[in-house]
């Protein structure tokens, strides 16, 4: 029996959920997809998600693609680190705009924590 207990292991997982949609009034979720040739820029985001929700939002730069910035939640980024986050909301993002759209996501993540403790 000590043997069995020895081979569980602690184990962290997060299961994401993203929804993505067209852009829409009023404007903000989790995250905002900016394109290179959108209708609002990076800036024009940043001023906009300031209004609505001071220090809650970040917008950060991206260097390839059809997205010029992602404007992020930063509470989102606390559960889940950046670069695990971003390249599954930019794939996806990719399948379903252009360089023109601005799309918004919707993010659900649940967090699980197994944890094995001896008796």
């Amino acid at each position: 029996m000590a043997d069995s207990a020895l081979k569980r292991e602690n184990t962290r997982t997060a299961d994401v959920s993203i929804r993505l949609s067209e852009f829409e009034i009023p404007p903000m979720q989790d995250v905002l997809l900016v394109g290179r040739r959108a209708p609002i820029g990076p800036e024009a985001a940043r001023r906009m998600v300031d209004a609505l929700s001071p220090e809650q939002y970040e917008v950060i730069p991206i260097k390839e693609g059809p997205f010029e910035a992602m404007v992020v939640r930063k509470s989102l980024l606390k559960l889940i680190p950046q670069e695990r986050l971003f390249p599954i909301i930019l794939e996806e993002g990719k399948k379903i705009s252009t360089e023109h759209t601005v799309i918004k996501a919707q993010i659900n993540v649940v967090i699980t924590i197994n944890k094995a403790i001896d008796l």
